[in-house]
């Protein structure tokens, strides 16, 4: 039995009709840049998921290069963000001009660990980019205690994370700022870039906005330095079609993981930690091994497709070089990345290919 560890075209498949009505409706109406359909997709958006409001953008870095914008960061300044993550967590840090400062993280959970966090705040420090990787929201109390001490301003790095929740309030809430990625291959995907910013502060929301569209509130008027971060129509209007279905989809997503939780028995296997106080949402559903590599291969010689999510931590990589940061700096996220190795996890998978994905671990 053949199992992808991805295959989009099944979800797409599906909602051929809704979607191909939805786009004609916006080329009909030439609502091309922002307008209605991306105006649903906010209202829709922050409703469906439990946010005061919602700003809808072009991509799920430019978020992240917003609220960056929004905290002031600088020259001269330090932000925290975890090593263990997509390379844009800590791209809107580089982009204002301020440095990246990594901290470790959890071997269970393989988000930020709050004692690394406390540890490498300096009188430096202006922010920290706090990332619930893989849908699995982090110590959000932990975490948030130790920011408001040194007031930090928090950015909650959601990409992974649409719908998750930390004791039942919805992730992205906690910090000032929270972000989320509308990529294809996320839990709640576009046919494109898109991502999407809220906020609990009005203020911070209205400077967001103004910031999308060339720092400008009136046409031709620009009060602040802002860039091009609007979502086009076309990625509104598809998203209102999908919208509706991801509570549908993250329960199929959970069940596949209680599957795998409850069936994967191999020796040595370290299976992602579910602490009580988050509920994840399966973005990925990564496991460890001592011998990866050697699992890997076995699994496609089995037809089950895998991936490797991060091979190489942000400190390691070439474009952080500078920052003097080499190996053994990072020793949980340096693991991580040498053992992890990511299964199939998408809604469309049959519990029959579930099923043979955990027999072919476990037959290792």
């Amino acid at each position: 039995m053949k199992v992808p560890f991805l295959d989009l075209s099944l979800q797409h498949r599906a909602l051929r009709e809704a979607a191909l009505a939805a786009l004609t409706a916006t080329y009909d109406a030439t609502r091309f840049c922002l307008g209605k359909d991306v105006e649903d997709f906010e209202k829709n958006f922050a409703a469906t998921l439990g946010y005061p409001r919602a700003l809808a953008l072009n991509s799920g870095t430019s978020p992240l290069h917003i609220a960056c914008m929004i905290a002031g960061f600088g020259p001269g300044d330090e932000v925290i963000v975890p090593p263990f993550t997509f390379i844009s967590s800590a791209w809107g840090i580089d982009y204002t001009g301020a440095t990246p400062v990594f901290a470790d993280i959890e071997a269970d959970t393989f988000n930020l660990d709050p004692a690394k966090f406390e540890a490498a705040i300096t009188p430096k420090t202006k922010g920290l980019i706090l990332v619930h990787l893989f849908g699995q929201p982090a110590r959000v109390d932990e975490i948030l205690a130790i920011a408001r001490r040194h007031n930090l301003f928090v950015i909650e790095d959601c990409a992974q994370a649409v719908g998750a929740r930390y004791r039942g309030t919805p992730v992205g809430l906690f910090g000032d700022a929270g972000t989320f990625s509308f990529y294809p291959t996320k839990n709640l995907g576009g046919c494109g870039e898109g991502g999407a910013l809220v906020a609990k502060d009005e203020a911070i929301h209205t400077r967001a906005r103004h910031i999308r569209v060339h720092g400008s509130d009136r046409r031709y008027y620009h009060d602040i330095v802002g860039g091009n971060f609007r979502m086009d129509g076309f990625q509104g209007a598809l998203l209102n079609v999908k919208l509706p279905h991801l509570a549908g989809w993250t329960a199929r997503r959970q069940a596949i993981a209680a599957r795998y939780l409850a069936g994967i028995k191999l020796a040595d296997v370290r299976l992602p930690g579910q602490p009580a106080y988050g509920q994840s949402v399966f973005h990925q559903f990564t496991l460890r091994h001592p011998r990866r590599d050697a699992l890997r291969e076995h699994l496609a010689k089995q037809e089950v497709g895998t991936d490797l999510i991060y091979p190489v931590p942000l400190h390691l990589q070439k474009c952080y070089a500078h920052l003097g940061r080499g190996p053994g700096s990072f020793p949980v996220a340096e693991a991580a990345a040498a053992t992890c190795v990511s299964l199939p996890i998408f809604p469309e998978l049959t519990d029959a290919q579930v099923d043979h994905v955990i027999a072919a671990v476990n037959s290792f």
